[in-house]
């Protein structure tokens, strides 16, 4: 029997070639060795101030780009978080076992009340228990996560623990599923910060959806450093192992191989030129997916209700267990 896996990406702004490497290209690679379920979290996009005018536009497009960058329908489960009731419901049960200084010392909670000053929601303190009923709904054996994961897997692992300590064994605790060395992209403002939807400026990233000028551009103007030659693993040269390890991936060419062609190139101007043909070939098809996706009429709705009505018969299932438990009067 193949293990259970669930992951999600939030639906604010496009995806960018952050998100493509460092998860969604592992979860497509691996979907076949798992029951993988993949949900746009469009609950975890409030918790932040947001645009209700852009809200469903960028769920559809999160979910079009799913398909676009290879999760196949047929495979793996796609659909909306919010529509499965049973995300919020749980949550809920769960707020009410999971003691309030475990939140207080999330990383991450700390970090973005400090950028929100006053207007702060209570979402943004308690979204780590929507995560985590997210995962427990689903009986999920496996979570991939990547370093700013950690903490809010523990956390779910917590609340299981304390959930079936309390009342009955009826949560799964999952296990992180601890995904291949992939690509940890970089912003192209700063080598040292990690690619980032929240970055203000858009120079940093590249979008999947971004034309090829839009990816010339952004190119041309990334950061780079003063020293002609160009090499990996300088420690003092983010950006230089950064930009490289990008045009390895989209080359399709091993680190031995982009260090041979180093010597080919005179200086940076050169190997923009090179990286910006091979992001734009790179990306294409997926451009091309994702146009077809959302042209065929009718057939994302089709993938995101079949989608719901699977992760519905899960999701429900799990919430019985955990509200009969709990001692609740059962439907009558």
């Amino acid at each position: 029997m193949q293990k259970r896996v669930l992951s999600g990406v939030q639906p604010t702004g496009n995806l960018h070639i952050g998100n493509y490497l460092g998860a969604i290209r592992n979860w497509v690679e691996t979907q076949a060795d798992y029951e993988s379920f993949f949900c746009v979290v469009d609950l975890h996009a409030i918790t932040v101030p947001h645009d209700p005018k852009t809200l469903a536009v960028n769920t559809r497009d999160i979910a079009a780009l799913y398909i676009a960058c290879g999760i196949d329908p047929q495979i793996s489960t796609i659909f909306v978080q919010s529509h499965v009731s049973a995300h919020a419901e749980l949550t809920w049960l769960l707020n009410c076992i999971t003691p309030l200084n475990w939140l207080e010392r999330m990383i991450q909670f700390k970090e973005k009340a400090i950028k929100q000053g006053e207007n702060v929601g209570v979402g943004l303190l308690d979204y780590p228990v929507l995560m985590a009923a997210d995962i427990l709904l689903y009986q999920a054996d496996l979570v991939p996560v990547g370093e700013d994961q950690k903490q809010h897997l523990e956390l779910t692992r917590d609340i299981a623990g304390r959930f079936n300590d309390q009342f009955a064994a009826v949560l799964k605790v999952p296990e992180p599923l601890i995904r291949k060395e992939g690509a940890r992209v970089m912003s192209l403002t700063d080598g040292t910060k990690k690619m980032s939807k929240s970055d203000p400026t858009e120079m940093s990233r590249i979008h999947l959806l971004d034309s090829a000028d839009e990816i010339t551009k952004k190119i041309k103007k990334c950061k780079t450093d003063a020293i002609r030659e160009l090499a990996f693993d300088q420690s003092d040269r983010p950006e230089a192992h950064n930009l490289l390890g990008l045009y390895a991936i989209f080359a399709n060419k091993t680190k031995a191989e982009v260090e041979a062609e180093t010597a080919t190139w005179r200086g940076w101007g050169d190997f923009k030129t090179v990286l910006t043909e091979a992001a734009i070939a790179h990306l294409e098809p997926i451009q091309t997916k994702y146009r077809e996706v959302v042209q065929e009429s009718g057939y994302l709705d089709q993938v995101l209700r079949d989608g719901r009505e699977k992760a519905s018969e899960t999701a429900f299932k799990t919430l019985d267990a955990v509200k009969e438990a709990m001692g609740y009067l059962t439907k009558i």
